[in-house]
């Protein structure tokens, strides 16, 4: 019985230390993610600033294209109005993205526009957003597949399970948006 007890706690105290270190590890990745989306968050919410501005000035040049505008106000409103983190977020903000081509296709046709100041430091403004944005959508998913990975691995699987360690999706473009934009002038 001694020498039972002698084996028996080392193990279990190793088990249990195994344990909690696989839960900290977990939970370190799992912050990071959020860390990651907080980023990813930061950037789109800038580029929703931006969009308003950006159309105002479009508008003032090219009236007519009406559909355009409303397509873009209409694709911002779903991507701030979407669940902060969530594959929605992510499918409404690749609306956006596609808006935007829009708009930037119906500038392409006013040479006025193109020249004005302001138009032009909007659209370095967003090119540079666009810029941040995807270095922080791929910085998310690296962060997103290293926790995935981990919670998914053998051993790991069996703490993230008992402590019900959620699934974290990747920031993907929608199919949609993939796509060549097309605009009619006309």
């Amino acid at each position: 019985m001694d020498v039972l007890v002698w084996i028996a706690v080392p193990v279990v105290l190793v088990v249990l230390g195994w344990a909690a270190w696989t839960f900290n590890v977990l939970v370190r990745k799992r912050t990071r993610v959020d860390e990651g989306w907080s980023q990813v968050d930061v950037e789109l919410t800038r580029r929703a600033d931006l969009v308003p501005s950006l159309v105002a000035t479009v508008r003032g040049y090219a009236a007519h294209e009406e559909a355009v505008f409303t397509r873009v106000a209409e694709a911002r409103a779903g991507a701030v109005a979407a669940p902060a983190a969530s594959e929605q977020r992510a499918v409404a903000e690749s609306g956006l993205t596609g808006a935007l081509r829009s708009l930037f296709a119906v500038a392409e046709a006013y040479p006025d526009l193109l020249t004005a100041e302001t138009f032009r430091g909007l659209q370095e403004q967003l090119a540079t957003t666009e810029d941040r944005i995807a270095y922080a959508r791929a910085y998310y998913n690296a962060l997103v597949t290293d926790y995935e990975s981990a919670r998914r691995t053998v051993p790991t699987v069996l703490i993230a399970s008992l402590f019900r360690f959620p699934l974290r999706a990747f920031f993907e473009a929608d199919i949609a948006s993939r796509g060549t934009v097309s605009v009619d002038l006309g």
